[in-house]
């Protein structure tokens, strides 16, 4: 897995009937107006250059198959693993538009399905991020759900079963979902507690995908080639967090992600000494207990 990049933010089953009919075939029975404005709609949010992604098992191979059935996904896994760069990247390989939603406690469903604004034409209605997904048929992704309130997230019930459906009840209307349409979810599972999870309701709307970080060699490679060092100074790297994630839950509430590395790497690659670029990048973000700082600096300088 790797970095995640910067996004413009903002799989249920379907019928037989649904799987026989074509996207060119729904296009056709809709009218010009509205096929236009779909695509207008949807062209900022398409992935047009491939991201780098680097597969570690098989799922790239399981989301499509999720995707051809219109399955939800929740993605799980700690922060800085991929999971996003992942969702970018099957958006790229699938040609399909990626509308990112960064979830945070202060969302409301208004935020998510629409609301109406006041202009100077009058009152106009104006879609949500997933409204306009499950309208025009692109991948919805909510970043780290679980840090919406639990009354918002309910929203996706009717959109994640057999119904394929989001009322828009201050509008009076019922959005039938785009085949094309998917949503998918992700969240870090150690930030669980009792105030912050997923229900059940929710979770058994989705298939699940785990992420982790890579191993070794694997990881190693993803830091030089996102960062631009060498790729023994990106093993050196490895090796660092990798002490670090031994220490989650012993003075650590979170090791160091692939992400980071990236960071420290990119630092190393533009002059940076690599102490002081593992001290700002690595180290500091993550404790600011003295004795912590001093047990992970002492790993930084045994590679460096």
């Amino acid at each position: 897995m790797q970095d995640e990049p910067t996004m413009r933010t903002y799989p249920a089953r379907r019928s037989a009937a649904l799987h026989s009919v074509s996207v060119s075939e729904r296009s056709a029975a809709r009218p010009a107006a509205e096929v236009a404005a779909s695509g207008d709609a949807l062209a900022a949010y398409r992935v047009t250059e491939r991201p780098y992604y680097r597969e570690v098992g098989d799922e790239v191979a399981l989301y499509e198959t999720a995707y051809s059935v219109r399955m939800p996904m929740m993605l799980k896994g700690p922060t800085g693993c991929g999971k996003t760069r992942f969702v970018e990247y099957m958006a790229w390989k699938l040609g399909k538009p990626l509308i990112t939603v960064a979830c945070n406690e202060d969302m409301t469903a208004s935020d998510l399905v629409g609301r109406f604004l006041l202009d100077a034409q009058g009152t106009r209605w104006q879609d949500g991020p997933l409204a306009l997904a499950a309208r025009f048929g692109a991948i919805c992704y909510l970043d780290e759900v679980v840090e919406a309130r639990q009354d918002t997230t309910v929203v996706i019930h009717p959109l994640t079963d057999a119904r394929r459906i989001l009322p828009l009840e201050k509008k009076g209307e019922i959005v039938r979902a785009h085949p094309d349409f998917q949503l998918v979810i992700s969240y870090n599972p150690g930030y669980q507690s009792l105030m912050k999870d997923l229900k059940q309701s929710t979770k058994q709307r989705f298939g699940a995908l785990d992420f982790n970080y890579p191993e070794h060699e694997i990881e190693a490679e993803i830091v030089a080639h996102e960062s631009g060092v060498a790729l023994e100074v990106a093993k050196s790297l490895v090796h660092i967090a990798e002490r670090a994630r031994n220490l989650k839950g012993h003075g650590l509430d979170e090791g160091i992600s692939t992400r980071m590395l990236i960071y420290a790497g990119s630092l190393i690659a533009k002059g940076v000494a690599p102490l002081a670029a593992c001290r700002v990048a690595l180290v500091r973000p993550i404790t600011d207990d003295p004795d912590m700082r001093d047990a992970l600096d002492a790993a930084v300088t045994t590679y460096f």
